[in-house]
């Protein structure tokens, strides 16, 4: 079998992008948590390099997907909160790996606007959780679905897409989405002849709710280590529900239902994990696992009960930080096997690795970096914070911006101008806030300021600044003028 590089008559590597949905950058092996079993993603971090202060800068599914579309800020490509990624940027992934010689395909969630729009993908298999946004569409994989089963319900196990019940798959292991994400992908790989490499995203709906794993993962869990979720000493303002729904965003439900969402959480990882597994398979199989560059990583994380709160689209490091895993081919990148990373990464940083290793130029206006510079020990002129913010979401109590450099986060609140901020480095789980304690009144005015610095490097104003100072803006800001009308 001839490789990728002599069939394309180049030294391109083929591009391996697998993603899932609110995975947790603490749910993950090598990240030290013991419960959860992810030898495959383990495996891919010890042979390339792991990024422990990696973030999602707006914490929920479409502003991410901006920012990894456009290699943008939040403020670079508009999305401040949840809301429709634009039909078309100036400048996106897809378009700019075909002109760079790559044959483009993506399967899985994609969560455009409108659902059929490819963004430049040659290629599209859709997953997109029963969402219907047209009368005119149904995803690939229900369709898959409606021919394998047709007098079965894809939704039968009865648990939505963002409610915190756990409970295992009711249907055929074979019939999950998870299972026909991998299947897709791997019959990709087992079928791909064009002579050019190839760009293949893969991009999973779990472990995103619904927690409904097959009962043989499940079960797995059921006398495991799972960690306890995390109370503060500000949580209590959380405790009381935010509704009788099971998609609440706040709520004191017990430590006994933490527990059993995050064992069917933790499932649904192990699942995926088992995916990955497969398609790495097929990929030796095909003799071009070292001809091809693979990165892991997540859109953003999910609370799961820590501090009584639930989904994502906060400041907070269950929700913001994610799992990052980057593994290049031999010749890409002349670093050291198994790094683990301490310099803040974020989502806006892949398509830059996309071009770096496709041998191609990025435009001056990309706000990310290529992760490759860093496996290359280029960290010298590294940025020392990351950027997170998120406009109103479920409530307008839930309207922040902040800064992380993965020892530090400060949080503004939006709302009243409430400031919080962790030291990580000696309380990981941001349990008390020292943002009025007399002893880091310096350390908050730094953070303070430095935010204030980033907003009026952007040009932001009113209402984020006034008189220099940040401001607090009740009514949120959606978009920003860089959004794409």
């Amino acid at each position: 079998m001839a490789s990728a590089q002599n069939r394309a008559g180049r030294s391109k590597p083929n591009i391996l992008f697998l993603m899932d949905d609110q995975h947790r950058g603490d749910c993950l092996g090598v990240d030290g948590n013991r419960a959860v079993r992810t030898p495959v993603m383990d495996q891919l971090a010890a042979e390339g390099a792991y990024f422990r202060h990696a973030y999602s800068s707006t914490p929920s599914c479409t502003p991410a997907r901006g920012g990894l579309l456009t290699g943008l800020s939040p403020w670079g490509h508009g999305q401040l909160g949840y809301g429709k990624v634009a039909e078309a940027y100036p400048f996106e992934k897809a378009k700019a790996m075909n002109a760079a010689g790559y044959h483009t395909y993506a399967i899985g969630k994609m969560h455009f606007a409108p659902q059929r729009n490819a963004h430049g993908y040659q290629g599209m298999l859709l997953d997109e959780s029963g969402r219907e946004q047209s009368i005119d569409f149904r995803s690939d994989y229900r369709s898959w679905f409606y021919t394998e089963a047709p007098n079965l319900d894809p939704d039968a196990t009865g648990i939505g897409w963002n409610d915190y019940p756990a409970g295992e798959y009711k249907l055929p292991e074979r019939l999950h989405p998870t299972r026909w994400i991998g299947d897709c992908a791997v019959r990709f790989l087992e079928t791909y002849n064009r002579p050019e490499p190839f760009f293949l995203k893969v991009s999973f709906e779990r472990p995103h709710s619904p927690y409904d794993p097959p009962a043989r993962f499940m079960r797995e869990f059921d006398d495991a280590p799972i960690p306890e979720r995390v109370l503060g000493d500000w949580s209590d303002r959380y405790r009381e529900r935010s509704s009788d729904r099971d998609d609440l965003w706040h709520g004191d439900l017990g430590a006994e239902q933490a527990r059993h969402s995050r064992q069917g959480y933790y499932a649904n990882i192990q699942f995926i994990d088992e995916q990955l597994g497969r398609i790495l398979e097929a990929l030796h199989k095909r003799g071009w696992y070292e001809e091809t560059l693979i990165i892991f990583f997540s859109d953003h994380g999910d609370m799961l009960g820590d501090h009584h709160l639930w989904r994502k689209c906060y400041a907070y490091e269950p929700s913001a930080r994610i799992p990052m895993i980057l593994r290049w081919p031999g010749g890409l990148a002349a670093g050291e096997r198994g790094q683990v990373r301490d310099e803040p990464v974020e989502i806006r940083d892949v398509l830059p690795t996309f071009l770096d290793a496709a041998g191609a130029e990025a435009p001056e206006h990309l706000d990310g970096r290529s992760l490759l510079d860093l496996a290359r020990g280029r960290a010298d002129d590294w940025r020392r914070h990351i950027d997170l913010e998120h406009s109103i979401c479920y409530s307008p109590k839930n309207n922040w911006s902040a800064l992380t450099d993965g020892r530090w986060k400060y949080i503004y609140h939006a709302l009243d101008g409430e400031e919080q901020l962790f030291d990580l480095s000696s309380d990981p789980g941001e349990e008390s806030s020292l943002a009025g304690e007399s002893t880091h009144t310096k350390t908050l005015a730094e953070w303070r300021g430095k935010l204030v610095d980033l907003f009026e490097q952007q040009g932001r104003g009113e209402p984020f600044l006034r008189n220099g100072k940040l401001s607090p803006r009740p009514g949120g800001v959606q978009y920003s003028p860089n959004y794409p009308t």
